[in-house]
């Protein structure tokens, strides 16, 4: 588990606990698990002191810094529906989906140890997205921009799908196209369909 507090962290300390948690995932996916703390603690600008006060272990900070990861993604869902027009705000929040996809993927070794040791890490975290993306194509149906029969669990399987085969940082332009490509069958009325079967 996290380590939990008694109250809301003051501003320094919590810029201090997101520059931890944003230094854990680089230096998680360049070295592997046996990334050195004091490295990402220098990474990060802080003291090993601080580091461990937030993050007594490697398992906890590396939970910690993944679930950081999906709260960063989910989140933003509202906020880009704030200050954004539906299918672009669904577009902008795909792209950050990839970056939690390419964050993830390089912690992969990280995350295989963490749930070998009997913490789940991905616990919630099929929900919560899930959520997400149904607040976003729910707008985007309701402004008529975004068809109204996909679901969130197609959208998932979709952005899966992209993740898998275009998730590494080198495949960026890749992936951009396969998400411009998959929102522009999103969109409202070009769903066609199919000839029957026997027709010329």
């Amino acid at each position: 588990m996290a380590r939990q507090t008694g109250g809301p962290l003051r501003a320094d300390a919590q810029r201090n606990r997101d520059k931890i948690l944003s230094a854990a995932v680089r230096v998680f996916a360049e070295e592997g698990l046996d990334a050195h703390l004091e490295r990402i603690a220098k990474e990060a600008g802080v003291g090993s002191a601080t580091l461990y006060r937030n993050f007594p272990t490697r398992e906890i900070l590396i939970e910690a810094a993944y679930r950081n990861e999906l709260a960063k993604l989910c989140d933003s869902a509202p906020e880009l529906l704030a200050t954004m027009e539906p299918r672009d705000a669904l577009r902008a929040w795909m792209g950050r989906f990839i970056d939690y996809a390419t964050a993830k993927l390089g912690m992969a070794e990280a995350l295989r140890a963490l749930v070998a040791s009997g913490v789940n890490p991905y616990a919630q975290s099929h929900e919560m997205m899930l959520s997400a993306l149904d607040s976003l194509l729910s707008a985007g149906a309701g402004a008529g921009t975004v068809r109204s029969d996909i679901t969130a669990a197609d959208m998932f399987a979709a952005l899966t799908g992209i993740a898998l085969a275009s998730g590494k940082p080198d495949q960026r332009e890749q992936a951009e196209r396969l998400l411009d490509l998959t929102l522009d069958g999103l969109s409202a009325g070009r769903r066609q369909a199919l000839p029957a079967a026997g027709c010329e």
